[in-house]
């Protein structure tokens, strides 16, 4: 009978916890995670060097560590490397702000209001799809090969994901916030700036975070277009004379400054939205 039926087993799964490492949304702790971190780089380095020492193994592709190593000291010994750094950061500096100042108050606008976003969302959907590099003729017709064509590359690269990302973030802001404010008898501007924008200020940062990684992107393929300085423009040069190891030096430059952005960023965020623990970076 169905009332004598014996009761089904428990799953494997139900019988005992998870392994710690595995839990489904257990934080790492902090030493965990640089441990996994380092373990993860090592090994990197690691298959690297094996394949580098494998016979067959076109040396021009891979280099061994040795050389690389040589060369990114080499680099950053010279003040050529340094002068390239300088010329991509500020390009990158610029095109980034410029889209930030723009992309940011209008993602605001389209978060908020719903007849904003039907005028702008559609065209800036299409205009992220379209690849930046495809856009280099147009914007060498229009602004040249000097700095302003490559700055803006960079705004173009940043600007409509930026526009995107914020009007999201404006969206996922709790209605209860809006609720009250409106019954404390606060301005449809009020409520905008005063109350969309701080709530949903974490999320924007970190976009922004985002949107500076890929900045850089474009500024290298703007730099290997049309430059005479850059770092871009310097693994192009090397690629032409097959200075295999300078490259991954001046890759190795990159991902290094990539890193302390973006450590700056993360550190930004915890000091600046501490209120917002459920959202740190």
């Amino acid at each position: 009978m169905p009332g004598d039926r014996a009761p089904r087993a428990l799953s494997r799964q139900c019988e005992r916890p998870p392994p710690r490492w595995l839990a489904l949304g257990r934080p790492v702790p902090a030493p965990a995670r640089l441990a996994l971190g380092a373990a993860s780089f090592l090994a990197t380095l690691a298959a690297y060097a094996w394949l580098a020492g494998r016979d067959g193994v076109n040396s021009a592709l891979a280099p061994t560590l040795a050389s690389i190593g040589r060369a990114t000291a080499d680099a950053l010994g010279s003040a050529e490397l340094w002068l390239d750094v300088r010329y991509s950061f500020l390009r990158v500096t610029a095109g980034f702000a410029a889209a930030a100042l723009l992309a940011v108050p209008l993602g605001v606008l389209a978060g908020a209001f719903r007849s904003i976003a039907a005028l702008i969302e559609p065209p800036t959907e299409f205009l992220r799809y379209v690849p930046v590099p495809a856009l280099i003729p147009l914007v060498m017709i229009a602004a040249g090969i000097g700095e302003g064509a490559k700055v803006l590359l960079v705004f173009l690269g940043t600007f409509f994901q930026l526009l995107l990302m914020t009007a999201d973030e404006v969206r996922r802001v709790p209605a209860p916030l809006l609720q009250v404010s409106q019954s404390l008898g606060a301005t449809r501007r009020e409520i905008v700036w005063r109350v969309l924008a701080p709530a949903a200020l974490p999320g924007i940062w970190s976009a922004l975070r985002m949107c500076n990684g890929w900045a850089w992107s474009y500024v290298v393929v703007a730099e290997l277009v049309a430059a005479t300085e850059g770092l871009g423009f310097r693994v192009l040069r090397f690629y032409r004379f097959i200075q295999t190891p300078s490259i991954y030096a001046y890759l190795v430059v990159l991902g290094a400054i990539g890193l302390g952005l973006d450590w700056a960023f993360g550190a930004a965020h915890r000091r600046l939205f501490r209120w917002a623990r459920g959202r740190d970076a």
